[in-house]
């Protein structure tokens, strides 16, 4: 079977994903896009009459993040109209199985060039929320409900709290890690070679640079902060009497009256906006095109889990890739899992027995904000950067999905 190379991954910098408050609110998503699409091509000298494919996540496909952006986004970048492209939605996993799906064609031979990547606006997906209709998985399928009853994320997170008996504590206290290994990347400009700046459509500068980080973060600010998961507990969801939080427990009735809610704004994803890219090849596309790899793709998987806890799928995604790879736990330099809520790394963590020190060094989520369709293929980026500059030769990815699910990725770095 064929390999597949990673050339270059390049992102944004993550906005406040808020209208009026963050730098890049302002703009069309597919401008965005658009900005890391041109990155690649400009850094490559990429001829993209010669790409064969471009595979995006977005999470929120309506509006202004609909009309497959992937594509549409190509065009506005000015490339090549051979260059085709498709949207895809695996909620928070997207951007890693666009990278996936990516490396997948380029292994069976069937393509030779494929960029893969995601863009998510969080501020026009709030801003163009219906505040009267509270937003649930299964899209009001009342048979899907009866079958798995599915929550809101917070919800599912102190709910998994409870059921692993992890505390305010330890959750606060990996935000604060989160936080203070950003302050600490960002000082050294370990992210310099990948983010790009987003320009205005007059030239003007948009943002440069991480937007949503809140370095003077401490486990007595955290303390102060009052968990927000608990009111959405009784908030109803249909005419049948079901609630978010009896959507939890009606699947695991030992915790009914008894949910630990110990997560805030503080101990969750940022809520940002952001896009990223990255350019994968085969070796005969490279030697062609005089271009070097930086990585190489080493396994991929995907996992299903409980679709009410939502959020429990990493584990196992990585024990499925890490066997498909025959490596190890201890074979991995850089682990990279998407904070989307501080329980799911601290579980990661404790439940693969991993050394702290290799996981998310240079902060996650909690610090740099999640921009759901384009997190995932941000991390890989993170990964690849980490192991050049740390002089590693394995990276895992992964991350929780809604609806119980979780991608994973292992690459592996090449020498310069």
């Amino acid at each position: 079977m064929a390999e597949a190379y990673i050339i270059d991954a390049v992102r944004t910098p993550r906005g406040i994903g808020k209208v009026g408050k963050g730098a890049l609110a302002h703009m069309h998503p597919q401008h965005l896009a658009a900005t890391v699409l041109s990155a690649l091509a400009e850094r490559n000298k990429l001829d993209t009459a010669t790409v064969d494919d471009i595979i995006w996540g977005t999470s929120s496909q309506r509006g202004a993040q609909g009309a497959d952006m992937g594509r549409m986004a190509a065009l506005d970048a000015g490339y090549d109209i051979k260059a085709s492209g498709v949207t895809l939605d695996r909620f928070c996993g997207s951007g890693i199985t666009t990278v996936s799906l990516a490396a997948a064609q380029i292994m069976s031979g069937m393509e030779d060039c494929v960029i893969a990547g995601g863009c998510e606006m969080m501020s026009y997906t709030s801003a163009t929320a219906d505040p009267k209709s509270p937003p649930t998985m299964d899209v009001g399928n009342l048979r899907l409900r009866a079958k798995h009853p599915q929550s809101q994320q917070g919800v599912c997170a102190d709910a998994i709290a409870t059921l692993e008996g992890i505390d305010r504590q330890a959750v606060d206290q990996l935000a604060v890690v989160s936080q203070q290994r950003a302050a600490r990347a960002i000082a050294e400009g370990r992210f310099n070679k990948s983010v790009v700046p987003v320009y205005n459509v007059d030239g003007t500068l948009a943002l440069d640079k991480e937007e949503f980080p809140r370095p003077q973060t401490t486990m007595e600010s955290l303390a102060g902060l009052k968990t927000v998961f608990n009111m959405y507990m009784d908030i109803p969801i249909d005419d049948q009497g079901n609630t978010y939080g009896n959507m939890v427990t009606r699947k695991y009735p030992q915790i009914e009256g008894k949910v630990n809610h110990v997560h805030h704004a503080g101990n969750s994803s940022g809520v940002v906006d952001g896009a990223a890219a990255l350019l994968l090849a085969s070796e005969g596309y490279m030697k062609k095109h005089g271009l070097k790899a930086r990585a190489r793709i080493v396994a991929t998987a995907n996992m299903g889990d409980c679709p009410t806890l939502m959020l429990n799928a990493p584990v196992a995604a990585a024990k499925k890739v890490l066997e498909k790879a025959g490596l190890k736990t201890t074979d991995i330099d850089v682990y990279e899992i998407n904070e989307a809520f501080s329980v799911v790394a601290e579980k990661f963590i404790r439940d693969l027995k991993l050394d702290r020190e290799k996981v998310n060094i240079n902060g996650g989520a909690m610090a740099l904000g999640h921009p759901i369709g384009a997190t995932g293929s941000i991390l890989i980026g993170t990964a690849l950067d980490e192991l050049e500059r740390s002089g590693g030769r394995y990276g895992l990815v992964t991350m929780c999905a809604a609806g119980g699910m979780a991608p994973a990725i292992i690459i592996e770095r090449l020498d310069a």
